[in-house]
């Protein structure tokens, strides 16, 4: 088999899916499950549909025209603000947008109604993360505009939190968009379909006991695949979180001096010395003289893979990464040319290696089911 490669195992990644839409649905939330990191793989949109998710999230309307050009007709929402110079294809395959400006809402308003469709709205309000998000005491008014464009529909509101700053869900912070839902709903006389109380980062609020209140869907990704919340990396109680495995080969093998030799400058990504660059990496220590180590060389680096989010295997040290190559310590163990070794990847190391074209993928249904992603 080539490598590099991602073994990804559909069976893990459809448990997660149906855990969590279970437990999320015996308290009246959906799951929209947010697709990118996989590129909107096919296999997996199927495998997540067979588990009960409500709909894809998907932030590049690339993907989800290549999903609708596949045959895909889950309910589908462009989780990303739509730029205007897209309007017109965001209306044409997308049944609902997150969004903030009301601009842009004219322009989906205008191309709505030149296609003959009616394309749904979630405003998205600012509660704290500092990303997008209009200003709770400006929500009001936006919400009277969208409702008088003609070709769109107030779905509902939504927040996001715990992307740009790791500002943590809480009980108050839910409970304030319930509130501002149910004014909403009180000043204008319409029900919200939707009360979007953000993305994984949710998780610990919500199986800790967290009030509902009106919140009745989820945009989950990286607990879905990675069966992980991101607030604090931690596994969630009966996910698996190893559905995806990053294989590399391994191109040389030598005994090395542990430190540098000579003056040392910025490195090829501009770091004032090499081994600084560990203080980023798992495993990472100090700078310090090992004497002569087995140093191992990968076929695989910063242009396929984000090196800080890989976990290498047990008694060996990621030491750090060039564009092309990976550089292991792996202390006494010889590990011979050609070896193949495995890592778990976190959320952003997965998102950039789905998308590099060096690094090809094999779908595993089952341990004796594999099924190259090429020939689906």
């Amino acid at each position: 088999m080539t490598a590099p490669r991602l073994e990804i195992r559909l069976d893990r990644i459809q448990h997660n899916a149906r855990q969590l839409v279970n437990r999320l649905s015996s308290q009246g939330i959906s799951v929209t499950a947010v697709t990118k990191a996989t590129l909107g793989s096919l296999p997996i949109v199927a495998i997540l549909t067979e588990a009960g998710i409500a709909g894809i999230g998907e932030p590049r309307i690339e993907t989800i025209e290549s999903l609708r050009q596949a045959g895909v007709n889950l309910p589908i929402t462009l989780i990303r603000s739509p730029m205007l110079s897209q309007v017109a294809r965001v209306v044409a395959v997308a049944d609902v947008s997150l969004n903030t400006e009301r601009e842009v809402m004219d322009h989906l308003s205008a191309a709505a109604m030149a296609r003959g469709r009616r394309h749904g709205v979630v405003l998205m309000v600012e509660l704290g993360d500092r990303r997008e998000g209009i200003l709770p005491q400006q929500l009001e008014g936006v919400a009277q505009h969208v409702l008088l464009l003609p070709g769109l529909k107030l779905i509902g509101i939504g927040t996001n939190l715990g992307c740009q700053n790791g500002v943590v869900p809480t009980d108050g912070s839910m409970a304030e968009l319930s509130d501002l839902a149910i004014s909403l709903e009180s000043r204008f006389g319409i029900a919200l379909e939707q009360v979007s109380g953000g993305n994984s980062a949710n998780l610990p609020w919500l199986l800790a006991g967290g009030v509902v209140g009106r919140i009745n869907n989820l945009r989950l990704g990286e607990s879905i695949l990675l069966g992980r919340e991101p607030l604090q990396r931690q596994p969630i109680a009966g996910l698996c979180t190893n559905a995806f495995t990053l294989i590399a080969e391994v191109i040389e093998s030598n005994r090395k001096p542990s430190l540098p030799r000579g003056e040392q400058r910025q490195t090829a990504f501009g770091l004032a010395q090499a081994r600084p660059l560990q203080a980023n990496l798992p495993g990472a220590g100090a700078e310090r003289d090992c004497g002569d180590r087995w140093r191992v060389l990968l076929a695989l680096g910063v242009q396929d893979v984000d090196p800080s989010g890989l976990t290498p295997p047990a008694g060996m040290e990621l030491l750090g990464a060039s564009s092309d190559h990976l550089v292991l310590d792996t202390g006494t163990i010889a590990v011979p040319v050609g070896t193949e070794l495995s890592f778990q990847l976190s959320y952003g190391a997965l998102l950039r290696a789905m998308t590099s074209p060096f690094i090809s993928r094999r779908m595993v249904r089952q341990d004796s089911d594999r099924v190259s992603l090429a020939d689906l």
